[in-house]
């Protein structure tokens, strides 16, 4: 005759265990390794083939072929080693070394490969590529949109000011000191002084945020002032004009936003300002 299950155990005997909880892995963000997303298997969006999505030191992201390759076959300043989750651009001594995607992507208008090696496995690549798109895998990509015929005038510009990103309220010219005159009225004078050294309307990559995945590799129209003296971007920080920057007055709050790629998306323009009264190219 069986026994009635005692509390806390099974019927046949053996011990009820609880339910242990759940642990979730992370990664710590001051740690310089990125162990637990290195190596992130993904598809390039122009080709279909796979890539590998591994880490710089600095937290930027590297798309790598998955399969490692002969030195021999790759040119010295195109080789990748990782180490402790870490990808540097450089070789580390051994006979294999790995190279990014870009060198190999079939769908970009890149010069032939450099070695006999290389443009075998990029014909590979292009031969995968035309399957997906007859498989139908593939999808075509976006028609280039048609140049505008207006003038290009972002209503909410990207500026770089000491070295951080930052998402303006208005476009630069229109843009007004915060200081309040003593009838508590608000300064009308302009940032962009004629007095003053301007910006330089530049492309660069929409670099993510700390913590965030990686970004399609695209470029964003951005408004440098990283290239003036260090007093006059304090003075854009602080949104004062000539005037009032070295007056201490009353002031209303700053009007700039930290830009993020992710919540900003829409201000992203993928090309330079046609009208800007500032324009510089950069080298």
């Amino acid at each position: 005759m069986c026994s009635s299950p005692t509390p806390g155990r099974h019927w046949d005997g053996s011990p009820r265990l609880a339910a242990r909880p759940r642990r979730w892995l992370r990664v710590a963000a001051d740690s310089p390794s990125r162990l637990l997303r290195s190596a992130q298997r993904d598809r390039c969006r122009h080709c279909g083939n796979p890539v590998e999505w591994c880490y710089r030191a600095d937290g930027r992201p590297v798309p790598l072929h998955p399969a490692e390759l002969p030195c021999a076959a790759v040119p010295t300043d195109e080789r990748w080693h990782l180490s402790s989750g870490i990808v540097h651009p450089a070789g580390d001594g051994s006979a294999w070394c790995r190279i990014t995607h870009h060198m190999l992507c079939p769908a970009r208008t890149t010069p032939p490969a450099p070695t006999p090696q290389l443009r075998d496995l990029q014909r590979r690549l292009a031969l995968r590529t035309r399957r997906l798109k007859d498989a139908g895998a593939l999808p075509p990509p976006p028609a280039e949109p048609a140049p505008p015929t207006t003038a290009c005038r972002p209503a909410r510009p990207v500026i770089r000011l000491l070295y951080v990103h930052y998402l303006a309220p208005r476009p630069v010219e229109d843009l007004r000191c915060v200081a309040q005159t003593r009838t508590r009225h608000r300064c009308t004078h302009p940032l962009l002084h004629p007095d003053t050294p301007p910006g330089a309307w530049t492309l660069l990559p929409t670099t993510p945020a700390a913590g965030q995945l990686p970004l399609p590799d695209t470029l964003m129209a951005v408004y440098d002032l990283t290239g003036l003296p260090y007093s006059e971007q304090l003075r854009w920080r602080a949104q004062r004009c000539p005037v009032h920057a070295a007056t201490p007055a009353a002031a209303t709050r700053t009007q700039w936003e930290p830009f993020d790629p992710l919540l900003h998306h829409q201000h992203i323009h993928p090309r330079l300002p046609t009208t800007a009264r500032h324009y510089r190219a950069r080298p």
